[in-house]
């Protein structure tokens, strides 16, 4: 196996400054080939010792951590880096944001057409195609045979806002909308659940990181979507996580699944830790995202997305990709 990095960890920050976060760190072990969950790290702020922020710098030095998969972005929308003089969203010159709003425009513009010139068939199909998803990877504007979920066509009308959406939300939605509506009841939106206390802190935090310490983008819901579009997981998994009774169960199936399919060797007490702790179990998830991102397993981003600041990472569990 030919590896881009043999070394992961996975990184949930998710919430407030005093919230715990957990880190968890892959290894590749060269002579058997197989990966090893080397070590998951609660760090607690509340601890009067010591603070989360040196912990967590003292680990990535232990290790000599070069690969972090975060679960926030690590880009800004691009009015945050713009000093144009502003002429309003729908005037906005800049590349990226130019082509997302021509794409969007062009979209519910053949969908308008097939409206009305069949609106009977257009229903038809509306209502037996409601919940797939519209492929951005195979859209032109000249392409006719294509149907916009009603929920995705809200999505669509609501606008792309270049102060609060990045370029690659639009990519995402296109491929994920709906199936993120449908298991997750929320669509991807990049600031949409992450605080500026988080980001704020983070900020702060890889100012004291190595240099050679790269980071990068996952997301958990995209990854579990992933796995279940590979197979590798069950719909019901995904519908389990949230049930007060049944998330622990569900978390070990999906752990067990992934530990199988992927050859991860997990002791014991370190699986515990991931089923009993939601945030332990998304920064596993990350951590694989990462192992695909080493072994060449993951989707590329087009570059109207601007990958080389976003650093996005959407893993393939597909063989061969």
């Amino acid at each position: 196996m030919n590896l881009t990095f043999n070394r992961v960890a996975g990184l949930s920050m998710k919430g407030g400054r005093r919230d715990n976060f957990f880190f968890c760190l892959l290894d590749h072990h060269k002579e058997s080939g197989r990966w090893f969950l080397k070590s998951i790290l609660d760090v607690k702020d509340e601890d009067e010792y010591s603070d989360g922020d040196d912990i967590l710098n003292q680990w990535i030095d232990k290790y000599d951590l070069k690969h972090v998969i975060v679960d926030f972005p690590l880009s800004r929308p691009a009015c945050h880096e713009c000093n144009l003089k502003c002429p309003g969203v729908a005037k906005c010159p800049v590349g990226h944001v130019e082509k997302v709003r021509e794409d969007i425009t062009a979209i519910l513009e053949i969908d308008r057409k097939m409206e009305e010139e069949n609106p009977k068939e257009y229903e038809r199909r509306r209502n037996f195609e409601d919940l797939t998803h519209f492929d951005r990877d195979t859209f032109s504007k000249e392409s006719q045979d294509f149907m916009l979920s009603k929920s995705f066509k809200r999505r669509l009308k609501k606008g792309f806002v270049p102060y609060w959406n990045r370029s690659l939300d639009f990519w995402i939605w296109c491929s994920y909308h709906d199936q993120l509506l449908e298991l997750f009841n929320t669509t991807f939106d990049s600031f949409g659940n992450t605080s500026l206390m988080m980001l704020s802190r983070f900020s702060y935090m890889k100012r004291h990181f190595p240099q050679e310490c790269f980071f990068y983008e996952g997301h958990v819901n995209l990854i579990l979507l992933e796995l279940l579009k590979s197979r590798i997981i069950l719909k019901k998994n995904i519908l389990n996580l949230t049930d007060l009774d049944l998330g622990i169960e569900a978390r070990l199936d999906i752990v067990k699944k992934i530990e199988n399919k992927l050859g991860i060797f997990i002791y014991d007490n370190d699986l515990e830790i991931i089923v009993k702790n939601v945030r332990a179990f998304d920064s596993f998830l990350l951590a694989v995202c990462g192992l695909q991102k080493a072994k060449g397993q993951a989707r590329s981003m087009p570059d109207w997305t601007l990958p080389h600041l976003t650093n996005f990472i959407l893993p393939s569990f597909v063989s061969g990709t």
